[in-house]
């Protein structure tokens, strides 16, 4: 199931089963907010990353600094 599709019944069943149980008034809040996340990180799928080093090799400054002092 898409975000897209998630329902305010749906998204408080999903909630529940996660041990969140939402009151009513809060469905289609929770709904519509999963929505916007999941189109968010659909455009982060996107993204080629396939030349980024991964974080661990970032030197903030672009200084390499001994880390025995």
């Amino acid at each position: 199931m898409s975000a897209a599709d998630l329902t305010p019944s749906e998204a408080a069943r999903w909630a529940a089963r996660a041990g969140l149980p939402l009151p009513q008034d809060r469905h289609v809040e929770v709904a519509a907010t999963a929505e916007h996340i999941h189109s968010v990180v659909s455009v982060l799928r996107e993204l080629d990353f396939g030349d980024t080093p991964p974080s661990a090799a970032y030197r903030a400054g672009g200084e390499q600094h001994d880390a025995a002092v």
